[in-house]
């Protein structure tokens, strides 16, 4: 049933100008959608709270007002003429009412428009921030600046033969330029090696340590996205790229000065397929591979219990993280472009859920009160927790998110090309980095919610940005504290929206002293 409620869905959202095929696809998105809310919420209510049943409601929720209206309005015709035969004219009267609302109704809800409300139109989405209205305090050398390397070829796959991560569809002297092009326009240095001490040294002196580089013995963790695995084998589905991982310990290794021992890549809480790791271990056999399974070659994860005690009650989340986290001293978010249904986006700050002591059978976990009010209003954000706990976004030194193929989905195989400019129905070919956690993903939400103005969820999916930018001073009231030690957070970073798609203007593009500057660099 959920594979069918899926189909229809993607088959709505694309478009089309038959009114007879709209039809019909809202009767099998409507029944689908209603029986697989029925089937997963009657057995176990609270799974009402999922992603995926919050994003299944509305829809079924417009189906059964339609069924109900179109029941009523043959049930007030009935009355209204039963009612004239029989001169019984308040039952006439009444009849000709029922019919009227139902009518109306129905006007809405018409399946000949299909989705006017089952599936969100092409309308620009709506923010919890506005544009160019920056707000919280920026991070980095180059405070609250985004770099984003472009590198058009680099991805090629056609969606008909093979997979996108394979060899033959990607460019790896193009993502090598990539991470270096990014480090060099983050720090302003002229080398990966000059760039490398330079963000060793800006996170050293923000955390108490001094003015110095990288010592030896040192260890990193690179927190990578591989939420859609389910073995070892590989699968259609986009994940953290194979190709993109490398350059990154390329430079790590060889322009960084970090030892392969001292590096652990993981997601502690799915699998290391064998595209990432056969070409990564390969080049760098040293380096710490590490999963939830820890078999062929991989780590298997461990985890310190009661790690992150949230700041609110926010239902029952897992409250351990992995070991290599905690111990690490520096810690590296690569995420990947993506929609999520249930948040909106999946970006650096949700990554940092798979370093939770999760299980890797997705249906085990709770996913309870990740997502932002439907109506805008400000409220307690999990994901700002994330941000700022010490371990996780407070250990962080670099923030990236790979667009090499970006996707409106959070499920399958890279959604399609990209239409905005600079893409122009091509991947995206993109890398973005920054030093400030708050501002890259606020750079991430504009990219996609410009390019997928209907993708799920969209709307209001920066509430927890705004939550992060104001930690101190939070529009829900909630006082951040995610380890519980009676210390607040102060504001995790900058945020606001750029000016409009083609232009991509943030506040220090346009000559102000604060907010966002996003650096464009093409090959």
């Amino acid at each position: 049933m959920k594979r069918l409620y899926w189909y229809f869905k993607r088959k709505a959202e694309a478009g089309t100008n038959s009114a007879l095929y709209r039809t019909l696809l809202f009767w099998g998105l409507g029944l689908t959608s209603t029986m697989w809310f029925l089937v997963r919420v009657i057995p176990k209510p609270s799974r009402v709270a999922y992603p995926c049943m919050q994003t299944a409601a509305p829809l079924m929720s417009a189906f059964v007002l339609y069924l109900l209206s179109l029941a009523g309005l043959f049930t007030g015709f009935r009355q209204l003429f039963a009612g004239l035969r029989c001169r019984k004219y308040a039952w006439a009267l009444a009849g000709l009412l029922l019919a009227v609302v139902c009518g109306a109704t129905l006007m809405v809800e018409n399946s000949a428009e299909l989705v006017a409300q089952t599936v969100r139109g092409k309308q620009e989405p709506r923010m919890a921030w506005g544009k160019n209205n920056p707000v919280g305090t920026a991070r980095g050398i180059h405070p609250g600046r985004v770099s984003w390397a472009y590198a058009p070829g680099a991805a090629t796959w056609d969606k008909q033969e093979g997979r996108w991560y394979e060899d033959r569809w990607n460019n790896q002297e193009a993502t090598d330029w990539m991470v270096s092009t990014v480090l060099l326009s983050l720090t302003g240095e002229a080398d990966e090696q000059a760039a490398w001490n330079s963000l060793f040294r800006y996170f050293n002196v923000q955390h108490g340590k001094g003015k110095k580089g990288y010592a030896a013995g040192e260890k990193i963790a690179i927190k990578v996205n591989m939420n859609n695995t389910f073995e070892y084998a590989d699968n259609e589905q986009l994940n953290a790229s194979p190709h993109v991982t490398l350059s990154l310990l390329r430079s790590l290794v060889r322009q960084g000065g970090v030892p392969q021992q001292c590096i652990t890549v993981f997601d502690a809480s799915r699998f290391m397929t064998d595209a990432l790791f056969n070409k990564c271990h390969a080049e760098f056999p040293d380096v710490i591979y590490m999963d939830n399974e820890g078999t062929h070659g991989r780590t298997k994860a461990a985890y310190v219990s009661e790690a992150i005690p949230y700041s609110a009650d926010n239902g029952r989340l897992a409250r351990g993280l992995a070991q290599c986290a905690v111990k690490a001293d520096y810690l590296i978010n690569m995420a990947l472009l993506k929609g999520h249904g249930g948040q909106g986006v999946t970006l650096c700050a949700k990554n940092w859920y798979g370093v939770t002591d999760i299980d890797r059978n997705f249906r085990k976990n709770q996913h309870n009160n990740f997502n932002q009010d439907r109506g805008g209003k400000p409220r307690y954000m999990t994901f700002t927790d994330y941000m700022g706990h010490k371990d996780l976004g407070g250990k962080t030194m670099l923030f990236l998110i790979d667009g090499l193929y970006g996707s409106k989905d959070v499920n399958g195989a890279p959604s399609g090309k990209w239409k905005m400019e600079p893409f122009n129905n091509a991947w995206p070919c993109s890398l973005f980095a920054s030093q400030d956690g708050v501002a890259i993903d606020a750079v991430g939400v504009d990219f996609l919610s410009s390019e997928f103005p209907a993708m799920a969820d969209v709307d209001y999916c920066d509430m927890y940005l705004v939550e992060a930018a104001l930690a101190d001073q939070p529009l829900s009231g909630t006082f951040y504290d995610p380890e519980r030690d009676g210390t607040g957070l102060k504001s995790l970073g900058v945020l606001e929206h750029w000016n409009n798609a083609a232009d991509k203007q943030y506040s220090r593009n346009l000559g102000k002293p604060e907010g966002i500057e996003l650096v464009f660099c093409q090959r």
